[in-house]
């Protein structure tokens, strides 16, 4: 039954990938007639786009597998965002050299890590029982949802730049919109119970499956996109798309998992037994925030440092005018990437030898 329930869930993967990618396609070319800025096209439109997965799959598995599905969904959220600012990050790095951090690139970051925090507080600190509190709580992350939306907007008004162009004509983009939306929810649908059959036949816990498994997959959307903009330069759809998905994840998919389990379970709470330990949480917030600092042109700074001003004479604050100089010049470089890399290597091959099983 493995081999049967492990091709399900490769299909289903595969099916998945392919209509998150039209959907996100439809929905860039909405965008574009709605003349909506370059940024908000890369944080919203695709970010939000890309997290469909995620969003329909955790969805499901907490309203359909109970505190075992919960698990699941959780560990698929916080396994795509370490995914994200990982794999989706230092691949196009590695591939094409670097990824140039755009302006506003940074401010989006400390908002999708904010986001970040505050759905790991809840998993660290908030037991939702009795099962109105989940209600609660859920409220509460689709009202902050709402208002990063908002502040998203605001940065695409300041840094967003000229809309993209539309090249479409008809009603193309809006059947690819639909059909995609439509395409993703089914074939998630065989991933849930898919992963979730892989687990009871190996004894996996959910979080692991979810984290390690589910997110990988549902995460490929935003591999696949930042590989498509990386060749194509557009380096502020690669940041827009991994740190929106992110804020969207930890945010809105939250919200959907914290309200779905209460709702169609009653008072079953996170079982933590299944999920995942305080580790990957605590690395996920970690990372969210400090990509921040491999945003900053610091490798550049150090090769350039120096003590001497512009007369020839020593100047305590020389280096510094020198970092001034380099705003806006940050780029993901491979010694970066190759360090993101090797932690989450090292974190999956931490679970897998110590939490995957019950």
């Amino acid at each position: 039954m493995v081999g049967w329930h492990l091709l399900v869930f490769v299909v289903g993967l595969a099916g998945l990938t392919y209509f998150a990618d039209r959907f996100v396609v439809g929905a860039a070319q909405v965008a574009a007639r709605l003349q909506v800025s370059t940024v908000v096209t890369g944080a919203l439109i695709i970010g939000f786009g890309t997290s469909a997965p995620e969003l329909v799959v955790s969805t499901l598995a907490a309203l359909t597998e109970g505190a075992e599905g919960t698990a699941l969904a959780m560990g698929n959220i916080v396994g795509s965002n370490v995914a994200n600012l990982t794999l989706v990050l230092a691949i196009p790095a590695l591939v094409f050299r670097g990824v140039r951090i755009e302006n506003g690139g940074r401010r989006m970051a400390a908002l999708s890590a904010s986001g970040v925090t505050i759905f790991a507080a809840l998993l660290l600190f908030v037991e939702p029982s009795p099962w109105w509190e989940g209600v609660l709580w859920g409220g509460v992350l689709l009202l902050l949802t709402v208002v990063a939306l908002r502040v998203v907007f605001r940065l695409g008004e300041r840094f967003g730049g000229v809309p993209p162009p539309d090249t479409t004509e008809g009603a193309s983009p809006w059947v690819w919109t639909v059909a995609g939306l439509i395409g993703t929810v089914f074939f998630a649908a065989l991933v849930v119970w898919s992963a979730t059959s892989i687990a009871h036949d190996l004894g996996w816990t959910g979080g692991f499956v979810g984290f390690a498994l589910v997110a990988v997959g549902t995460s490929l959307p935003e591999l696949v996109t930042a590989l498509a903009a990386a060749r194509r330069r557009e380096s502020g759809l690669i940041l827009g798309n991994l740190l929106g998905s992110n804020l969207f994840n930890s945010l809105l998919v939250g919200a959907a998992v914290f309200l779905a389990n209460p709702l169609a379970n009653g008072p079953t709470p996170y079982d933590m037994e299944s999920g995942l330990p305080r580790l990957p949480l605590v690395f996920m917030v970690a990372l969210s925030w400090g990509v921040i600092v491999f945003m900053t042109p610091w490798l550049a700074w150090v090769r350039r440092a120096s003590f001497t001003g512009p007369d020839g004479k020593f100047s305590f604050m020389a280096p510094f005018r020198g970092f001034k100089e380099l705003r806006g010049k940050g780029k993901i470089v491979w010694l970066e990437a190759v360090v993101l890399l090797g932690a989450y290597a090292g974190l999956v091959v931490w679970l897998a030898s110590s939490f995957a099983t019950v």
